[in-house]
């Protein structure tokens, strides 16, 4: 039988994925209730929801996953029947150079988010119940040059972010296993769109080439990655969340290897002409750097079994949805000065008080 929620808390829903998510979730859905429970770190940014922050259906919390009693709260007020769960300090970088706080978000903070769902579900103030746990196919660490992850590829995670990542997904496997909570994990490849912060390759690339600045590319550049577009994510998860059967995992990817150096060229071409620049001069940007520690080489997903199992496939071709991507970010510059300045930490100051970590 489907599953049709009423009420969703998503969280993390100010970030990337998640506001994305929450956009594409509300118009699809009519008359269900959103709650986005966000602490608006860095990387959380409202004004990735302002065409919806009036709208009934959608609604915000500042607050952060490992509260467990605000959770509590929550689930119960608002009845919620669905968590969505994206919050997670996400940046491989930063977990090099400061690997606590990915602990605390993304492995504290999911096992508060299961520990309260768990009470909230057996107290029975709701009939159906979901968990859907977003993660990465980086849990899976490094492969070959050839091969592809599958969901029982064994976790594998090489960074502090990955690690933290898979210790949060087996806790989601370890709940439904021991409580019977009704759990689904999704693992995704890498992705791009609109809303991206510009600390990541495609965003900053585009910001660094509009800018004429330096493009950093790490080691050689022919680490491999599968790119998936943010808007494909978004009705993916929304796929599982109503169709899956409790204590699934799925991978969702993009069926789209690209080398990270041919990332970067094409990024560069297609912004010569949308600059007005000559043919190969946003290339003499590119900057070779030294490899970050434990870069794993190459990511490939194999997303079959979402296919056989679900019916979805990506609807954007790689060509239409970094051209779209592109388009976006010149067509939204203000967004992204006001990301790269910092000035859309005043909002949530004037608001919610406080800054962001």
């Amino acid at each position: 039988m489907k599953f049709a929620p009423a009420s969703v808390l998503v969280t993390g829903g100010a970030g990337f994925i998640g506001s994305n998510f929450i956009h594409s979730f509300i118009a699809a859905n009519p008359g269900c209730q959103v709650t986005n429970l966000d602490c608006l770190t860095y990387a959380g940014n409202l004004k990735n929801l302002t065409a919806i922050e009036n709208n009934p259906d959608y609604s915000f919390v500042k607050g952060d996953i490992t509260d467990a009693p605000l959770v509590a709260q929550i689930l119960a007020d608002r009845r919620i029947d669905a968590v969505v769960h994206f919050a997670a300090e996400s940046h491989v970088d930063r977990s090099i150079t400061g690997p606590e706080i990915f602990v605390r978000t993304n492995v504290l903070g999911t096992q508060v988010l299961l520990e309260e769902s768990r009470k909230h579900w057996q107290s029975g103030a709701v009939e159906g119940f979901r968990f859907l746990q977003i993660s990465t196919d980086e849990v899976y660490g490094s492969l070959g040059d050839t091969g592809f992850f599958t969901e029982e590829t064994p976790l594998a995670a090489n960074s502090p972010y990955s690690a933290s990542k898979a210790g949060a997904d087996l806790l989601v496997r370890a709940y439904h296993e021991t409580f019977g909570l009704p759990t689904l994990n999704t693992r995704c490849s890498n992705n791009y769109g609109p809303y991206h912060f510009p600390e990541k390759l495609i965003p900053l690339l585009i910001h660094n080439i509009i800018n004429n600045k330096a493009l950093p590319v790490y080691g050689d550049g022919l680490n491999v990655r599968d790119w998936l577009h943010v808007r494909d994510h978004a009705t993916a998860i929304e796929v599982v969340l109503k169709t899956a059967v409790p204590g699934s995992v799925y991978n969702i990817g993009g069926n789209n290897e690209w080398k990270n150096i041919d990332i970067v060229n094409l990024v560069c071409d297609l912004l010569d002409s949308r600059l007005g620049r000559e043919s190969g001069e946003n290339r003499r940007l590119i900057s070779f750097v030294k490899d970050r520690p434990g870069h794993d080489r190459r990511y490939a997903i194999d997303a079959s079994r979402l296919k056989n199992d679900l019916g979805w496939e990506p609807a954007y071709t790689f060509e239409q949805g970094i051209a779209e991507t592109i388009d976006w970010y010149l067509d939204n510059q203000e967004w992204v000065a006001e990301v790269t300045s910092g000035a859309y930490r005043e909002y949530y100051q004037k608001q919610y008080g406080g800054g962001a970590r």
